[in-house]
């Protein structure tokens, strides 16, 4: 895309900076610099074998956080270049929004942060935070992996402005980002795509893999008013093609209707509100990129079914619980003797306790189930 094929409220094609100043490359922008960055990192690389839902010992056909960053990543390009925003950004922000999850997904997070609760907590939001500023080690000069202000300030804002950036402090260390970023200033529209496209992203793919699962019936999800029509649909199709394929037609349906949905109702939105440029974006305090509130309905409808028919269901429970107790497990003989496992000298602005988390967050599934055992 050119720079002339942009609205007048994406993120401009030249950033403002970087933390550390870098030379600009003569073949990429700034922001497919990040993306890359994100893609080639260790962190990235982990995800293929972490938590989506099902612990990824389950099987190799279920979703993992990598698989689920790459389908927000591409609902999230696709919302960008609707709107002409900055597609690399989007793709940016979505590929990197999970770098933070510990392995065994919420379970493991709760775990984790219950282990932390008297040295600052664990938030897997904060943590995607503190790998790619401190913890990615790939360059001479710095640490982390040196992003765009604009990507570090997505990444931060992913579930809006943040009010309260002590936590983020405490975490990260005092004035990471050197005065840099507005915490309270409301993110980007690329931001907020990415973030949407990550409800869009989970809601439907969890119904399809649970679908496939066998934890709940097409027939089921003729109770839930906005996709009961889908199913009805394609449930008349059911005697002439395979399960698999009609999981899939519902699944792209669901996703169709809810992107249909953001697209008409940001747009909206936008109008009402009088954008005109992306300071107006800036300034704004609501949300722009929204569900309308019928889909709103719908998308708080779809997660409890989704809570009570797989988060809940005892299949799911049983490995979670086992990967709680894992986490739980580790991190206290990991503290009886920190130096066997991590590098007492590095990071030394840290707590023990910190750095504790940081190795166990880091941990894929099976690296932290093979750990578990053997000690």
């Amino acid at each position: 895309m050119q720079k002339n094929d942009y609205s007048l409220l994406a993120t401009p094609l030249r950033s403002s900076g970087r933390i550390y100043k870098e030379k600009t490359s003569k073949f990429r922008t700034h922001y497919q610099r990040d993306r890359d960055r994100i893609i080639h990192s260790t962190a990235f690389r982990r995800l293929k074998h972490k938590t989506q839902v099902f612990v990824n010992t389950s099987s190799d056909h279920f979703r993992t956080r990598i698989t689920h960053s790459m389908e927000v990543s591409q609902i999230a390009r696709t919302l960008g270049k609707i709107f002409k925003l900055n597609e690399d950004l989007c793709e940016t922000l979505s590929l990197a929004h999970d770098l933070g999850h510990p392995p065994f997904g919420h379970a493991g997070e709760k775990a984790l942060d219950t282990c932390m609760k008297n040295f600052g907590g664990f938030d897997h939001n904060i943590q995607t935070l503190r790998i790619v500023t401190i913890l990615e080690k790939k360059y001479y000069k710095f640490n982390g992996l040196n992003l765009t202000l604009e990507t570090l300030d997505g990444l931060i804002k992913h579930n809006g402005p943040i009010l309260n950036k002590d936590k983020y402090e405490n975490i990260l260390g005092k004035n990471i980002f050197k005065n840099k970023i507005n915490y309270i200033k409301s993110p980007s529209l690329e931001a907020q795509l990415s973030s949407i496209s990550d409800d869009i992203a989970y809601n439907s793919h969890d119904l399809e893999d649970g679908l496939n699962a066998g934890f709940f019936s097409l027939n089921e999800l003729k109770n839930i008013p906005f996709i009961s029509g889908i199913v009805k649909t394609h449930l008349k199709k059911l005697k002439k093609n395979n399960k698999d394929l009609i999981y899939r037609q519902v699944t792209r349906d669901l996703i169709n209707k809810l992107v249909s949905d953001v697209i008409r109702t940001t747009s909206l939105n936008i109008k009402r509100e009088k954008i005109k440029s992306i300071k107006n974006v800036y300034k704004t305090k609501i949300k722009l990129v929204t569900f309308s509130n019928e889909m709103r309905l719908f998308d708080k409808e779809i997660k409890l079914f989704l809570n009570k028919k797989m988060y809940n269901n005892p299949v799911v429970l049983n490995k979670t619980k086992q990967g709680s107790i894992i986490i739980s497990s580790l991190f206290k003989k990991i503290r009886e003797k920190p130096s066997k496992f991590i590098k007492i000298n590095e990071l030394k602005m840290f707590t023990i306790e910190r750095r504790i988390c940081d190795f166990i967050s880091g941990m894929t599934d099976r690296y932290a189930i093979n750990l578990y055992k053997s000690l």
